[in-house]
């Protein structure tokens, strides 16, 4: 069984999941036909664009549907233009993560959200190191997977250098293999969430 900080973390992926893909779905690449037409400075620029619109969305919506009943909240959702142009398979997902995140605490609904605006200021580079860390970090045994997300949780107060001072550390040696330490390393590099007040 999940432990409830366990429970909020995987609660943050999946409300970050649902921000995110409203904003794909509204700022999705061109046809790679109208690609090779465009110029490759006017193809960064675009690219450059479309990543600040889709950071300025993500979290958007939830901030300011989180208030509503949860009945508001689903038809909100269904009105929206990006929700909209999602296949119906993702929207029955982000329906189902709706759900679970009007269903938490409003403490934890905070903590949720500050994680998400932690994600909305990662650049895309830290964003597809990030997805590449948890989707490992996921592959793990449960045991050594809940090693790492206390791990990190440990490091989120630290500065770059403490992080890696404790990565290399006895302790850590003796606790995570080489490979979790790498995985701890990459963690370490990425901005995380301020620590949770007990």
């Amino acid at each position: 069984m999940l432990s409830g900080r366990t429970q909020i973390a995987m609660a943050s992926l999946a409300c970050v999941w649902l921000t995110v893909a409203l904003a794909s779905a509204q700022h999705a690449p061109a046809h790679p036909r109208l690609q090779q037409k465009l110029g490759q400075r006017q193809q960064k620029q675009a690219e450059h664009q479309n990543e600040r619109a889709a950071k300025n969305h993500a979290g958007d919506w939830l901030r300011r549907y989180k208030d509503l009943p949860p009945e508001q909240q689903q038809q909100a959702l269904q009105k929206d233009p990006d929700f909209q142009k999602l296949p119906p398979q993702r929207q029955a997902q982000l329906q189902q993560r709706l759900q679970h995140f009007s269903s938490l605490p409003k403490q934890q609904q905070d903590r949720i959200l500050t994680r998400m605006e932690t994600w909305e200021h990662l650049t895309h580079g830290q964003k597809q190191q990030a997805k590449s860390l948890f989707q490992q970090i996921q592959q793990l045994p449960p045991p050594r997977r809940r090693a790492l997300t206390s791990a990190v949780r440990e490091m989120r107060d630290l500065t770059p250098e403490q992080r890696e001072q404790l990565i290399d550390s006895d302790r850590y040696k003796g606790m995570f293999s080489d490979h979790e330490r790498e995985l701890l390393s990459g963690a370490a590099q990425l901005p995380l969430a301020p620590g949770e007040s007990e």
